[in-house]
């Protein structure tokens, strides 16, 4: 069990979760995960492999186990934390009670995400073709053939960022302002933060 001090104040910081935290890294430093500094939070690592990441929420402090989707969850302890994440699951706290009374459930889930890790098995992912493709944006799509062209030359990956951000938007003027926004950036095949 060895704490990365780089990684210490992170958890000197918190406040309201405080003991949860302390009491979380205790167990995954109990399971020889290597402790590293990732996205600003604690990610424990097997062999250069990312198992699972300790953060905080207003509402909870929470485990996301990199590959929980493949685990069994026997427990139903597992939380898909918007429909459009694929891979990732919480496992989440909010009371210290919670993170001492699941030891064992705890250490059993990240072992079993060690195993799934060593098996190299990987999650089965959507194919961009299967995302939902905003009615607004297959309008544009249709009418701009250059913006079609774009969009289609686009990776994948950048393909998903834009569905998913443009599908997010509740109203349709809301998804016409988003699409007219980025029309730029797609065109110059850039990713949607660009």
């Amino acid at each position: 069990m060895s704490m990365n001090p780089k990684v210490d104040f992170y958890f000197s910081k918190a406040k309201k979760w405080s003991e949860e935290l302390e009491n979380l890294r205790t167990i995954v430093l109990a399971c020889g995960l290597t402790e590293e500094l990732k996205w600003g939070c604690p990610c424990y690592m097997h062999e250069e492999s990312n198992i699972v990441l300790i953060h905080t929420f207003k509402e909870y402090s929470a485990l996301l186990f990199f590959k929980g989707a493949l685990l069994k969850d026997a427990k139903g302890l597992l939380i898909q934390q918007t429909e459009n994440v694929q891979a990732a699951r919480q496992m989440r706290f909010t009371n210290v009670g919670e993170v001492t009374t699941r030891v064992t459930t705890v250490k059993a889930y990240i072992r079993e995400a060690i195993q799934i890790e060593k098996a190299g098995l990987k999650v089965p992912l959507k194919k961009t073709k299967e995302f939902a493709i905003p009615e607004e944006f297959q309008n544009e799509l249709a009418k701009n053939a250059v913006l079609k062209k774009a969009f289609v030359a686009l990776t994948p990956g950048r393909q998903r960022g834009y569905l998913l951000y443009l599908s997010m938007a509740k109203q349709s003027k809301t998804r016409e302002a988003r699409i007219e926004k980025f029309i730029p950036q797609i065109l110059k095949r850039k990713v949607l933060e660009d």
